[in-house]
């Protein structure tokens, strides 16, 4: 396992972190616990929940975990949680403001047995509520000690970048990350999300890495998916539907993926882990298994380093091909010839 750190933060964190929404739903307590326990031995310190994972259980789990392990072992543990969408009926149990997101996080400190979290991250951008006191509430909890850092959720690059400059404006202290959805099948955080962490120093934490499953090989062409997989529950489950998904790039992708994994004699699960794990400004990609057989064909992607050969070739079969500027090939020359000039 590698180290890095958290964005602009002085805290190291391993390049894989686990995921635990399946905690309490797809993984039982037990599962669960072996899943903590299987990544902190393999050298993971890093470990990623929310308090709508499994309507709070994940959380609960975790806390359960926590308390149950040698204090040298937890306190290695950096811990993150999320806030933001509803976790009661009420009309103020959801969003970003300073009611919700103080009561959201005072509520996960209980589930999760804590004082205090190493990252909140704010789920998904709230339009309702003023940035500016979103800002101020996630400033006054790493005042108070609840939360040493914060980071953002599926924020946009407009977004972000707001963000980042009215926090500087206001004094306040600054995000450290970013969770976006990113993988060989949806690369188009590219175009103005990961410039846009670049320039703010924020570390990329990855979700849905093998993008809802389709990476790992085990969905075919003209085959409707079948069996103990998430599209063989559900086929038309949320955004990695097979019809929505199912396109010809997709195929393209897996078959660029199958071809290098098999050359290098290993799955092709940690093939498409490798390669987003070292894109610009990941920090830690994160993790998602419902057993335990799931997470060690995961885990053994630390150890798999894509040639640049082998990267051109994933490049290439993921390019989403934009037609025009400034993100088609006139755009792309433009930006490469101003960096040669800045260069000399």
């Amino acid at each position: 396992m590698e180290y890095r750190t958290l964005g602009i933060s002085g805290t190291s964190v391993s390049n894989l972190c686990l995921g635990t929404m399946t905690f309490g739903s797809e993984t039982d307590e037990a599962g669960a616990h072996a899943q903590l326990d299987r990544f902190v031995a393999a050298g993971g310190n890093f470990v990623d929940t929310a308090d709508v994972y499994s309507g709070g259980k994940s959380e609960e789990i975790i806390g359960r975990w926590l308390a149950d392990r040698p204090r040298d072992i937890t306190d290695a543990v950096v811990l993150a949680t999320k806030g933001r969408f509803p976790t009661d009926a009420s009309p103020n149990g959801a969003g970003l403001s300073n009611r919700h997101l103080t009561m959201a996080l005072d509520a996960s400190l209980r589930r999760l047995g804590r004082d205090s979290v190493d990252l909140y991250q704010v789920h998904s951008f709230d339009p309702w509520t003023p940035l500016e006191e979103t800002l101020r509430a996630l400033d006054r909890f790493v005042q108070a000690g609840k939360i040493r850092y914060y980071g953002f959720s599926n924020f946009t690059g407009w977004q972000l970048t707001k963000a980042v400059h009215l926090a500087n404006a206001m004094n306040l202290a600054a995000p450290v990350s970013l969770q976006p959805q990113y993988s060989l099948i949806v690369r188009e955080i590219e175009w103005e999300i990961v410039p846009a962490a670049l320039d703010a120093g924020l570390g990329l934490l990855p979700w849905s890495p093998l993008g809802g499953g389709w990476l790992s090989g085990k969905y075919r062409r003209d085959e409707r998916p079948t069996g103990a997989t998430r599209l063989g529950d559900d086929e038309n489950r949320g955004m990695e539907a097979y019809d929505r998904r199912g396109t010809e790039r997709t195929w393209q992708i897996i078959d660029a993926v199958r071809e290098v994994a098999e050359a290098r004699g290993c799955d092709m699960v940690q093939v498409a882990l490798a390669w987003v794990t070292n894109r610009p400004a990941v920090t830690s990609t994160i993790l998602g298994a419902r057993t335990i057989e799931q997470l060690l064909t995961n885990l053994a992607a630390a150890d798999v380093h894509l040639t640049d050969t082998e990267t051109a070739r994933l490049d290439e079969a993921s390019d989403l091909h934009p037609t025009d500027y400034p993100y088609g090939p006139m755009g792309l020359d433009q930006r490469d010839r101003n960096l040669a000039g800045r260069s000399t």
